[in-house]
C-alpha cells in the first residue's frame, strides 16, 4: 500500500478524526523500539525528534511553487512513517541543507532561517550595520576585489566618520577582499571593524594609507533615500530614489507624494538602481499614487502551485487620496532592480508608457510568504525552535497574463554606474539621472558615457548583496495547523 504522509503528517484537527485502531500498530512498534536496540542504528529516539525538519519538508510541500516538480517534495514521495524518518535523518540535523536539497533548479530566492526575529528584520530593513551600503567590484582578473559606497544610511557610524557615496576600501582588519573571502568580511558579526581606504590611479586601485574605525548598529532603513523636485525648461519634474518596498515607511511615501501633487509636478523619475524589492502591498499603494485613473482595475494577478490555486487572485490598483495621473513613468534601474520593484515596472507597463533607464533588471517575477511553524489557526508558532522559511510561494503576472522575464525587464536606454564617476545622488549631473534628464528632453544629449568597467571582465558578476524580495503577507486561511510528531530514526 502506497502511504500518504499526509494521513500521519496532519494537522491536528486533522489527526484527531483517525481512528484509535490505526495508532495501535505505531504505539506497540514505539513499545518494541524503545525496549530494544537496533543494530543499525546507535541514536536514541527523542522527544520530538525531527520536529523542525518535518516543518521544513511539510511547509514547502504545501506552500512551494514548484512544488509539484521536486521529487522528494511528491505527497505519494514515502512508503511508511519509518521511510519518512530515515529520509530527515540523512541530513544529521543539518536544516539548511535539508531545506536547499528541496529547491527546484528554477530558484534562486528562497531561504531559510534559524530565527525568525531575524528574518523579520530583514524584510523591515532593519540592520546591525556600519552604514555603508556596498558594491563590488573584481581587479582585473585577479581573485582580488574593492568595494566601494554606494550611499550612506542617515545617523550610522559611517555617516558619523564622514565616509561618503564614491569611498573604496580594499581590506577589512588589514585582510584584502577576495572572491573567496568577502562573505565572512562583510556578514561578520563582529561589532567593530577597520576598514582601509584606496583610490583609483589609472586602471589601478591603490590602498590611500587611511584607515577608518567602524562600529556597528541596528538601524532600520528608511527607503525614502532622496526626494525632491528638478525644474528645467518649464517643467517640474519629481524625482524619488526609492531604496526597499518597507510598509513601515508607507505614510512617509504617501507624504513625498502630497508634495509631488501639490506642487504640480508634471513629469516622474523613480529610482529603483538600488532597490531589492519588499512588500508586494507597498508597490500596489506607490503605482496607485503615482496613476490615481485605474482605481479598482487589474494591477497584478497571482499564480500558486496547484494545491493552492484557488488562492489565486489579482491585486487591484487602489483609491489613493494621492494622484498624480501621470501617463508616463520614468524609472532609473540596475542589474539589481528587483522583485517588487519589477512588479512595479510590469504591472503598470499596461497602462502607461514606462521608460527604463541604465541596465536589464533582476529578474525576479515570483513572490513569497514567510512561513512559520504554526501550531494553531491564530498564527501562534512552535514555542520550541525559532526556524522560519521565505520560499518562493507564487508566479505574479501583469494584468495581461505577462511574467515572462526570468533574464530581467530590458532597458530601453542602456547606462551602467561607473564606479570611477558615481556623482552625487540627486544631482542632475548624476550620470544615469543626467541621461534621464535628456531622455525627458530638458538635458541636451551628451555622448555615449557608458564604458567597460577598468576593473575587471565584462563577463563577471558577483551576486549583490542583499537579498530580492517579494514578501506578500500569509493570508491567516493559508496558514496550517500543524500536529507535533516523534519519529524513529532508522
Amino acid at each position: 500500500m502506497i502511504f500518504d504522509k499526509n494521513e500521519y503528517i496532519a494537522s491536528a484537527t486533522n489527526f484527531t478524526r483517525l481512528e484509535m485502531r490505526k495508532l495501535i500498530p505505531y504505539i506497540f512498534l514505539l513499545f518494541i523500539l524503545m525496549s530494544c536496540k537496533d543494530e543499525d542504528d546507535n541514536i536514541s529516539l527523542r522527544q520530538y525528534d525531527f520536529e523542525i525538519e518535518d516543518f521544513i519538508w511539510d511547509g514547502l510541500n504545501i506552500y512551494y511553487y514548484w512544488q509539484n516538480s521536486v521529487h522528494d517534495l511528491s505527497d505519494n514521495r514515502f512508503e511508511s512513517q519509518k521511510s519518512y524518518a530515515s529520509y530527515l535523518s540523512q541530513f544529521n540535523a543539518n536544516h539548511v541543507l535539508l531545506f536547499e536539497s528541496l529547491l527546484s533548479d528554477k530558484d534562486r530566492f528562497s531561504w531559510i532561517m534559524s530565527d525568525y526575529n531575524a528574518l523579520e528584520n530583514q524584510l523591515r530593513r532593519v540592520y546591525t550595520t556600519s552604514g555603508m551600503i556596498l558594491g563590488l567590484e573584481r581587479i582585473g582578473e585577479s581573485n582580488d576585489l574593492f568595494a566601494y559606497v554606494r550611499y550612506v544610511l542617515p545617523g550610522s557610524d559611517a555617516a558619523v566618520k564622514n565616509i561618503t557615496r564614491g569611498d573604496l576600501f580594499l581590506s577589512i582588519n588589514n585582510e584584502q577582499l577576495t572572491m573567496d573571502n568577502y562573505k565572512d568580511l562583510l556578514n561578520s558579526e563582529v561589532e567593530s571593524f577597520t576598514i582601509q581606504l584606496a583610490q583609483i590611479s589609472g586602471q589601478m586601485v591603490l590602498p590611500t594609507g587611511i584607515s577608518v574605525d567602524l562600529v556597528k548598529t541596528e538601524i532600520q532603513e528608511n527607503p525614502i533615500y532622496v526626494h525632491k523636485i528638478i525644474e528645467l525648461n518649464n517643467m517640474k519634474i519629481g524625482y524619488l530614489m526609492y531604496n526597499g518596498f518597507v510598509a513601515d515607511f508607507d505614510d512617509e511615501l504617501e507624504n513625498v507624494f502630497v508634495e509631488f501633487q501639490s506642487r504640480g509636478v508634471n513629469q516622474l523619475i523613480i529610482d529603483l538602481r538600488y532597490n531589492r524589492g519588499g512588500r508586494t502591498t507597498s508597490s500596489i499603494k506607490l503605482a496607485s499614487m503615482i496613476t490615481g485613473q485605474f482605481s479598482g482595475e487589474v494591477f497584478a494577478q497571482t499564480k500558486h502551485n496547484d494545491k493552492l490555486s484557488y488562492y489565486d487572485e489579482d491585486y487591484l490598483f487602489e483609491a489613493t487620496t494621492v494622484q498624480l495621473k501621470m501617463d508616463r513613468l520614468f524609472v532609473i534601474s540596475s542589474a539589481e532592480t528587483a522583485s517588487a520593484s519589477e512588479l512595479l515596472i510590469n504591472g503598470l507597463s499596461p497602462y502607461i508608457d514606462v521608460i527604463v533607464i541604465g541596465d536589464d533588471t533582476t529578474g525576479k517575477n515570483v513572490g513569497s510568504y514567510s512561513i512559520y511553524d504554526w501550531i494553531d489557526d491564530e498564527g501562534n508558532v512552535n514555542p520550541r525552535h525559532t526556524w522560519a522559511m521565505q520560499p518562493i510561494t507564487l508566479k505574479i503576472t501583469n494584468s495581461e497574463g505577462f511574467a515572462d522575464f526570468e533574464n530581467g525587464l530590458q532597458a530601453d536606454h542602456r547606462l551602467q554606474e561607473d564606479v570611477s564617476n558615481l556623482g552625487t545622488i540627486g544631482e542632475i549631473d548624476e550620470p544615469l539621472l543626467e541621461k534621464t534628464l535628456e531622455v525627458i528632453g530638458v538635458l541636451a544629449p551628451k555622448l555615449e558615457k557608458n564604458k567597460q568597467s577598468l576593473f575587471g571582465p565584462s563577463n563577471v558578476k558577483l551576486p549583490p548583496l542583499q537579498d530580492a524580495i517579494m514578501h506578500t503577507e500569509t493570508p491567516a486561511k493559508m496558514r496550517r495547523i500543524h500536529q507535533m510528531k516523534d519519529f524513529v530514526r532508522e
